[in-house]
């Protein structure tokens, strides 16, 4: 119920159908309160004798019209109500009234046309001034009184107006700067999402490429594994690319519409031992250990787990001449733990793996986005070599 109503006051059309509710209010409140605010006869007061009560009531409805348009021309009726003061000034009638919207108009014209506001407010005061010198009996002290009273409810008015204006520009800016920080956080996390799903089958690609094309005519047999590896690798990659495309696609899926693969993109704990096998491919066997009793965690500690864990394992393939890696997944009562572990040169001071010059290289993003999703999380994440050698990534997630 409370999102409901958050959505209908936040929708144009009600906000629309209100502006128009308010303005029609006016307009009647106007009509009705013409003949109710005029002066009493003995200030010459003329009433139009002639005219039959049908008459004057489609008079001051008349008079009222041009307020409807009030949020199409606030100028224009701006200026249609300032010449009906002054033509009921001509005639002897004289409704408070008039003067009462004119104050409104002001500040609502303030809004929209600081300027024009200004100079209809000097000509709101020069018609007071016109139309209180002429009441019979008036004295200068109390014509100035009287113009002077208005001239302050139309510097208020106009004041109040321009606060309002001020306040709405700075609203405007803050919803462009909220809406380009969303898109900017999004166009991050597409890239953090596209870099630690791709990097890491990337990196494999590479390496068993240059292995391949390292053996391929002394060794057979193992150029064939190799570019089997790089077939599967490369069709996994391109199923999640899939997947994460269906994702950006489509933020709020339809359940009538059938899915060919599930929107968020795959990723979690469960998938540690098949990113294991996958790396052993690579020439790199990754030791996984579990601690603590397993248990389902959020889906965004998952995916976030699962993606530390893969990119600090590309890095080994990558960057790293070490055979084998450690990999401790610990599951705490207040969260989860991970730890990634290479000795460098293997850890026991051998020639290590062969490292290719084609998968030397990286963007330098990785650690940046392992650390900005610990960060998002509220977690704590640190990343360096070892005074022993090799390479040590840890972080704690909290669930």
């Amino acid at each position: 119920m409370e999102q409901l109503l958050q959505r209908l006051s936040r929708s144009k059309r009600v906000t629309r159908l209100t502006s128009q509710a308010v303005v029609l209010a006016t307009a009647c409140l106007y009509a009705l309160m013409l003949p109710l605010t005029m002066p009493t006869p003995e200030y010459g007061l003329f009433r139009f004798p002639d005219l039959e009560p049908v008459q004057m009531l489609g008079l001051w409805v008349a008079v009222a019209l041009p307020v409807l348009l009030v949020r199409r021309l606030p100028a224009t009726v701006f200026a249609a109500i300032l010449g009906e003061s002054v033509l009921g000034d001509a005639f002897g009638a004289r409704p408070l009234i008039m003067f009462i919207l004119l104050i409104g108009l002001g500040g609502y014209l303030a809004v929209r046309r600081p300027k024009a506001a200004a100079v209809g407010s000097v000509a709101g005061v020069a018609a007071g001034f016109l139309n209180d010198i002429h009441i019979p009996g008036q004295s200068v002290g109390d014509v100035t009184q009287w113009v002077g009273g208005l001239a302050l409810w139309f510097a208020v008015a106009w004041v109040f107006g321009g606060v309002y204006r001020k306040r709405r520009e700075y609203l405007e800016a803050l919803q462009e700067q909220t809406a380009a920080r969303i898109v900017m956080s999004e166009r991050l996390r597409i890239a953090r999402e596209l870099h630690d799903s791709v990097a890491h089958s990337i990196g494999i690609i590479t390496v068993l490429s240059g292995a391949a094309a390292r053996v391929v005519e002394t060794r057979p047999e193992q150029t064939r594994q190799a570019l089997t590896g790089i077939e599967t690798t490369s069709r996994e990659t391109l199923l999640e690319l899939q997947r994460m495309l269906g994702a950006l696609r489509r933020a709020k899926p339809d359940d009538a519409m059938p899915q060919a693969a599930p929107l968020a993109p795959a990723g979690s704990l469960a998938d540690v031992p098949q990113l294991a096998e996958r790396t052993a491919g690579a020439g790199v066997r990754v030791h996984v250990t579990w601690r603590g009793e397993r248990r389902p965690l959020p889906q965004e500690i998952e995916l976030s787990a699962f993606r530390i864990i893969q990119e600090s394992v590309t890095n080994v393939v990558r960057h790293s001449r070490a055979r084998t890696c450690r990999v401790a997944v610990g599951y705490e009562p207040e969260g989860v733990t991970i730890e990634v572990v290479d000795d460098g040169e293997d850890g026991r001071g051998g020639p290590g793996r062969p490292r290719f010059a084609a998968g030397a290289g990286g963007s330098g993003f990785g650690l940046l986005g392992m650390r900005e999703r610990v960060t998002l999380l509220s977690g704590q994440f640190s990343a360096g070599r070892r005074p022993e050698g090799g390479f040590r990534v840890t972080a704690s997630l909290p669930a």
